[in-house]
């Protein structure tokens, strides 16, 4: 929980990629490295493991798979359940840039 402070506690956005594998849920590997590639610097992309991380995940009340996140500076400015595409995530991660 302290790392994750740490990571969401920066000046520019991130954008955070809640998942597992086991679900048959279309894969956001490529998505998140587009969305990555197009914002650069100006923000982060993290994926994080729900079964790897469940007490994060139990406490941000992820039910879903994905669920996105947005937040700056430490605060969530967005939260998503559900596939999202590329040019969705760009649009809404500049709104904070």
């Amino acid at each position: 929980m302290t790392k994750f402070g740490e990571l969401i506690g920066v000046d520019k956005p991130v954008l955070i990629d809640f998942y597992t594998d086991w679900d048959e849920v279309e894969n956001s590997v490529d998505t998140l490295r587009d969305v990555a590639a197009a914002l650069g610097d100006r923000a982060k992309v993290i994926k994080i493991d729900i079964k790897k991380n469940e007490t994060l995940a139990d406490a941000l009340r992820v039910k879903g798979n994905p669920t996105f996140m947005i937040y700056k500076n430490g605060v969530m400015k967005w939260r998503q359940t559900g596939f999202q595409d590329a040019n969705t995530l760009i649009g809404l991660v500049q709104q904070y840039v």
